[in-house]
């Protein structure tokens, strides 16, 4: 049996399995994925993922988990997401065979496997990254920023508007107090046909009925929570842009805003499967239960650098988190930029859409060590633009103002004209080459964990694809 620190494991040994009648190594082709993986996942730190095995001497020897680790970064990188299908290819598909052998989890093994180490998939992250800066395909030349919509495991029509809800609440409770009422009388009348009853259980009606209502209000709950947080942000931008003007002495352009809402629009919804997901406006011009799914990327070869899933529909205040986390990620790997002679780090560009923009992201970024460059309007298809400048010809007051003109000189459109090319493929690859379109999980905590380790495949895919030759001669002393 394998061990590690103690704690024996079913054998795993993927070399024998190679060798036996119609095996892998002599189907698949020399470089396959498969067999990247299972020379790379063995020498990885997994220490993490081996420490709540090593005091459990109960039941039966636990699968190997680097066997269980090879088998889901294959899975992910594959396009194979569900825990049954995967446990249906190890039983028909030569690859995964190739990692499994003879011991062949089944589907909640794998399943609890996945949501059990969900988290310490972000170490593992780190190490992937490591090997990718390793192999040359990190260069932190520019990096891009941008966010994708991934539906949720919910159905829309799961889903309840607020007006809606506060109709169902004042019916609900109609309806309580006249089965509550029938109850009394029924038990008033009949009090001697009860037998062993109480006589104080609820009947089935109301008990349903009162499921159902606590359900609504606490949707309700979460709902009017949202619609305070988004009031707070919006009398912080207000107070932001009033100080800015009164900075510059610049005068209020357009009519006045209107008064701050605290309390949700009558359309606001939300979804009862899957409460911590908002219904968000999909590509397709329909609405359905989603998550903002970010991506920081770098322009070397579409590594990403940090990865996370917000429940808000638009990116305004997704700058400063993915920056702090690609700047987290950056250290925790150990690649970010030296610091020069004078003891300050340069910085690295970072290009984000014009749905990121903000005084306060600006500001974020250069904090985090980026030189943002952020589109401050929606640019319209096919039409003119002006020339390009070297200096901006009137000095900029605001931080729009400073914005356009850095985007409107040679530099300034080089560097932006790269974010298409860095970010965009690379939820093209993971959506539609690979087909993960959908989360599994449920949560956002989970989800979050789902994103990661599928952003953790895509740049193993990169690394097998560009850096598998400068790797293979010298893996062991990159990981270890």
């Amino acid at each position: 049996m394998n061990t590690a620190g103690g704690k024996a494991y079913r054998p795993w040994t993927p070399e024998l399995y190679a060798h036996q009648a119609h095996a892998p190594a002599a189907k698949l082709p020399d470089d396959d994925l498969v067999f990247f993986l299972i020379d790379v996942v063995p020498k990885l730190d997994l220490s993490q993922i081996h420490a709540p095995y090593q005091d459990e001497t109960r039941g039966a020897p636990p699968f190997d988990p680097a066997m269980m680790v090879c088998l889901l970064l294959y899975a992910y990188c594959v396009g194979v997401f569900s825990s049954r299908k995967i446990a249906q290819a190890c039983e028909r598909n030569l690859a995964f065979l190739a990692i499994v052998g003879e011991e062949r989890p089944d589907f909640r093994t794998i399943s609890l496997f996945r949501k059990t180490h969900l988290e310490t998939f972000a170490e593992v992250f780190v190490q992937v990254l490591l090997l990718a800066k390793a192999a040359g395909l990190v260069r932190l030349g520019t990096i891009a920023v941008d966010g994708t919509k991934v539906q949720g495991n919910a159905s829309r029509h799961k889903a309840m508007s607020y007006g809606y809800m506060t109709q169902e609440v004042g019916r609900l409770r109609a309806e309580i107090q006249e089965l509550l009422q029938q109850a009394r009388d029924v038990d008033a009348q009949d009090d001697a046909a009860l037998g062993s009853r109480r006589g104080d259980e609820l009947p089935e009606e109301l008990r349903r009925r009162e499921d159902r209502l606590t359900t609504i209000e606490a949707a309700m709950k979460r709902l009017e929570a949202e619609a305070r947080a988004a009031a707070d942000a919006e009398r912080q931008r207000r107070e932001d842009a009033e100080a800015q003007r009164q900075r510059t002495g610049t005068k209020r352009r357009g009519r006045a805003p209107g008064p701050i809402v605290e309390t949700p629009a009558e359309k606001a919804q939300i979804n009862f499967t899957e409460p911590e997901l908002s219904i968000m406006k999909t590509a397709n011009k329909g609405w359905d239960c989603c998550g903002n799914a970010q991506a920081s990327v770098d322009d070397g070869c579409q590594i990403i650098l940090a990865c996370e899933v917000t429940a808000e529909c638009n990116d305004k205040r997704q700058a400063e988190p993915m920056a702090q986390a690609t700047r987290g990620q950056l250290d925790q790997a150990g690649m970010a930029p030296a610091a020069d002679e004078t003891g300050e780090r340069p910085l690295i560009p970072a290009v984000l859409d014009t749905g990121y923009f903000s005084e306060s992201a600006v500001a974020a970024l250069e904090r985090a060590g980026f030189d943002s460059y952020i589109a401050t309007e929606r640019q319209r298809h096919h039409g003119a633009t002006s020339a390009a400048a070297s200096e901006p010809a009137v000095a900029p007051a605001t931080a729009k103002e400073k914005m356009q003109a850095k985007l409107k000189t040679t530099a300034g459109r080089a560097v932006y004209a790269r974010r298409k090319a860095i970010v965009e493929p690379v939820f093209g690859q993971i959506k539609e080459a690979r087909g993960f379109r959908r989360f599994l999980l449920r949560g956002l905590d989970q989800i979050r964990g789902e994103w990661r380790l599928v952003c953790l495949t895509h740049n193993l895919l990169k690394i097998w694809r560009y850096g598998s030759g400068f790797l293979r001669g010298s893996r062991c002393a990159l990981i270890n």
